[in-house]
């Protein structure tokens, strides 16, 4: 599996290996910027379904706060 994968909806998972497991953090690309929304020790093969709508609500949150 790569480095880094696309979770769609401009959401990526980036992913490096410790004794504790596997750690992931949800990025997306906002301009010229990576902007870090969550991050999380994965131990299940599947991304956890509410680590994703964390990343899916913080990214929300940020694109409005970057529009004011």
């Amino acid at each position: 599996m790569p480095h880094v994968r696309s979770l769609g909806e401009g959401l990526h998972e980036v992913r490096s290996g410790f004794p504790e497991g596997i750690a992931r953090a949800v990025f997306y690309v906002n301009k010229e910027n990576l902007v870090l929304l969550h991050s999380f020790v994965k131990k299940t093969q599947k991304t956890p379904a509410d680590d994703l709508a964390l990343a899916r609500k913080r990214k929300k949150d940020h694109e409005q706060n970057q529009e004011v």
